[in-house]
Formats: structure tokens, C-alpha cells, sequence
């Protein structure tokens, strides 16, 4: 008997394998076969606690009566700010919600579909990591340095600012410095899973680079209304540095080792469940995913530290101040009154006086922000703007020339990016922080006046 041939039986999905394996035992031994062997099933199906001594079906009636005894958890909550929300990341958070070890969510203002947790997505689980809650580019974050130079310098030196973007990282999916570049992250232990040991080499050579997709380096004009004591910074303007990027194709590959393995344990019952696969964080490969996942978020780390580094030595100048932040990760914290593992994707860490970035498009400011702790956000906030349209529908409806003239008019250089980016496809950040007003306090703006992305082929021109 098949697959197809057990379940019409009426064999649950998730006690199909101890089935077959029942039918191959008592094949070996040839005392039943064909319509005597259905029904017995049929008989184990319907009383299973009759079988469970039986030499060939007891596992199948324990499976059956362990199927019968569930009771499905009632889903985790979670509470959303924001009104412009697609229903479809709706979906996503009530089926992230509904994972057995899930315990409380929350949704932020920029919230769009993405794969499993959707972006923007805060999900707390007891005892257990989800690869993909994490995200694919693991430790994903933003980082701010601050230059005592005045904003003038942007103009008055544009080139030299242009060139140090151009120079002091490279794009692309496989994009890499010709020269590697060091650091102390190298000297770390490596060897905490098979992955990231393979994987080592190929971290060092994209140490320093930014990757593709909405990842971005821009100089750009930060400003304080007030004086800021946790940045060092008196009221005023300065010239800044930001980049957003994290563990290019390293963390890539541990997310989707990791998560395969927890797809391939996942019990039946749960299938349909997919990306959203958790591992045991008591069991090996939770340990190694958490080690692995942690050293993805200090190698991200020292890839904008030698980005900023490199970009700060072609001006001549040393940062003065500056904020960063992980968005793509997950935390051991405490609520509720119990250790929890918090996954922010897509979202940024809002506790209680916590410095971060939220960055708009390029044509739109973003602001550095002081966390107020709300608890019923797992003191988070949003990560950026979010995307109002896909990239496909982006391409589709804009080139470069369509953006040319209102990025020129806002004072914007943009030296590369892709049609996929352009600042229509996303939701405008005014709003996006004015629906977070609860989460976070607004320390300064940040104001793009130079960016580079990565190109898809569509030039930026002067």
C-alpha cells in the first residue's frame, strides 16, 4: 500500500511512516496481505489501544493515539501599530503566531510580506530559534558615524565624498574588495559550526562589501535640534556616514542550513508550517545555529566597521560619534516575566533609553532614535520606511529617469542603484514614524545628500 492508499484508510498524515513501516514488517513474515491487512488497519485506526503490544503496529497505534490526545495551542497575540499594512503580512504574523512556541508578537508600522515571519515582524518563542524569524542576511543592521565637518563640505568637496563611497566598498552578491581587508572578527572561533568553518574564507574576502538589494553606504547631513549626551553631539549639523548591510553570503548559507534541518524535523502535523521550522535550543543544532547566528551578528558588525573605516581614511577624517544596531536577529530577553527568545526582523531593538537608526529611502530623511521600552512592542520599533510596492512592480512601473529630476531638486546624488529602489516604492517615513511615537523618542535626522546602491543595470545620471 501507498502513501495515497493508507490515508484513504484513514491514516493520519503524521502517522503515515509508522504505518508503512508496520506493513513492511509483517510483509517479512507473510501472514497477511491485501484486503485482510486493510482491515486490520482499519482496526488499529479505530482502536489503536488495542494494538499497542501487537509485534508490528504498536508504534502506529502509539503515533495514533498521541494524534488523537493533541490539542493544538492556542496562537500567541500580537498587537500592530500601523494602519498601512497589507493583509497578506497579516497572514503571515497569525501563522508565525501560531508556531507551539511561539508566546507573543507585534507588528511594526513597516511591515511587508517576507518569507515565513513577515518583515517587520516581532515574534517571541520560548526554548527555540527560527532561522528564518531571523532572516536570510542574519545580523542585518545600520550604522551611523558622525563627522565634525560641516554640511557645506558636501558640496564644497562633492568628488572626494563621491569617490569615498565609490572606493571604500564595493556591491553586488558576489562583490569584494581586491585587497582583503582585516580583522579581530577573523581571530574568532569559526569552528562553532560546519558552516561557518566551510564558510570562513569566503567571509574574509567580502569583509568590507555591501552586498545587493536594498542595501545602501550615503553621506548625508545629520541634525540635532538638541544636544544628545548618550551621542556626545551639542545641537547643531554635522556631515555623516550611513551604511546598511549585514552577513552577505556566509550568514545566507547558516540560515538555510539551519532552517533545512529544522524543516526536515518538523513533525507532521506541522508541515504546512514550512519556513517557520524552529529548533530546540537544548537540542545540537539549536546550539549550533545560536552560536553560529551570533557570530554572523559580529562579523556583520566588523563589515561596517571596516566599510566606515575605509570610507573615513579617503576623506581624512575620524568619526566623532555614531549609533548602530542589528535589525535581523534574535535576543535572549526577559518578559512577561520569563527568558524569551525575541526575533526582530526587520525591526530594530526600542529598549529603554536604546540608541538606533531607522532610515527612510533616498530621497527621504531618517532619524536616529532613543528606545522607550514599551513592552507591549518587545520594546521594538521599525527598521526603515518598509516597502509599499514589490521590487518586480518597482521595475515595472519606474526607471531611473523617471526619479532623475525630483532626486536633483531635493540637492540628492545617487552614484548607483537599481529601478527596484527608487523612492516610490516605499511608504513615506514621516508617517511610518509618526505611527511609532509610543516606541520611540527622535534624537536626530539624518538627511541623504550622496548614495550608492547597487546598480541593476539602470545608471544614475548627473
Amino acid at each position: 500500500m501507498n502513501t495515497s492508499q493508507l490515508k484513504k484508510l484513514g491514516v493520519p498524515e503524521s502517522c503515515v511512516t509508522f504505518a508503512i513501516q508496520g506493513i513492511q514488517s509483517i510483509a517479512q513474515t507473510g501472514e497477511m496481505r491485501g484486503a485482510q491487512l486493510k482491515e486490520f488497519i482499519r482496526q488499529v485506526i479505530d482502536d489503536p489501544n488495542s494494538h499497542l503490544a501487537d509485534p508490528h503496529f504498536a508504534l502506529l497505534a502509539r503515533e495514533l493515539i498521541s494524534e488523537q490526545q493533541y490539542s493544538p495551542p492556542e496562537p500567541a497575540t500580537y498587537q500592530t501599530w500601523g494602519t498601512e499594512i497589507d493583509q497578506a503580512a497579516h497572514v503571515q504574523m497569525r501563522q508565525s503566531c501560531a508556531v507551539p512556541v511561539s508566546r507573543r508578537g507585534a507588528l511594526m508600522p513597516d511591515a511587508h510580506v517576507g518569507y515565513g515571519l513577515p518583515i517587520g515582524g516581532v515574534l517571541a518563542c520560548e526554548n527555540a530559534v527560527i532561522p528564518y524569524a531571523v532572516g536570510v542576511d542574519i545580523a542585518c543592521r545600520m550604522k551611523l558615524s558622525v563627522f565634525d565637518l560641516p554640511p557645506s563640505a558636501l558640496n564644497d568637496r562633492h568628488d572626494m565624498f563621491a569617490t569615498a563611497l565609490e572606493k571604500g566598498t564595493c556591491f553586488g552578491v558576489g562583490g569584494h574588495h581586491q585587497r582583503r581587508q582585516n580583522h579581530p572578527v577573523l581571530d574568532l572561533d569559526w569552528n562553532v559550526s560546519r558552516v561557518t568553518r566551510e564558510n570562513k574564507d569566503k567571509a574574509w574576502k567580502q569583509l568590507g562589501s555591501s552586498g545587493s538589494g536594498n542595501h545602501f553606504v550615503e553621506f548625508g547631513v545629520l541634525s540635532l535640534t538638541e544636544p544628545a549626551a548618550d551621542l556626545g553631539l551639542a545641537a547643531g549639523e554635522y556631515v555623516a556616514l550611513l551604511s546598511h548591510s549585514g552577513s552577505r553570503g556566509t550568514g545566507a548559507s547558516v540560515c538555510s542550513t539551519y532552517s533545512a534541518i529544522a524543516q526536515a524535523r518538523l513533525p507532521k502535523r506541522y508541515t504546512e508550517l514550512g519556513r517557520l521550522a524552529w529548533l530546540d535550543l537544548d537540542s545540537e543544532a539549536g546550539q549550533e545555529y545560536w552560536e553560529a547566528m551570533n557570530l554572523m551578528g559580529e562579523y556583520a558588525a566588523a563589515n561596517h566597521e571596516v566599510i566606515h573605516r575605509l570610507v573615513a581614511n579617503l576623506i581624512g577624517c575620524e568619526a566623532v560619534a555614531g549609533v548602530e544596531n542589528h535589525h535581523n536577529f534574535a535576543w535572549k530577553e526577559i518578559h512577561d516575566g520569563r527568558e524569551l527568545i525575541v526575533h526582530r526582523k526587520g525591526a530594530t531593538p526600542a529598549g529603554l533609553g536604546v540608541l538606533g537608526v531607522i532610515p527612510g529611502s533616498m530621497a527621504d530623511p531618517g532619524y536616529v532614535v532613543r528606545g522607550k521600552g514599551n513592552e507591549a512592542s518587545l520594546r521594538s520599533a521599525s527598521h526603515g520606511a518598509g516597502r509599499a510596492m514589490s521590487r518586480t512592480k518597482a521595475k515595472e512601473n519606474y526607471t531611473w529617469k523617471a526619479v532623475q529630476n525630483d532626486l536633483k531638486k531635493k540637492g540628492i546624488t545617487v552614484l548607483s542603484a537599481g529601478a527596484d529602489e527608487v523612492p516610490y516604492a516605499y511608504k513615506r517615513i514621516d508617517q511610518v514614524m509618526a505611527q511609532q511615537l509610543d516606541l520611540v523618542d527622535i534624537v536626530a535626522r539624518f538627511d541623504p545628500r550622496i548614495v550608492k546602491m547597487c546598480g541593476d543595470g539602470s545608471a544614475a545620471e548627473d
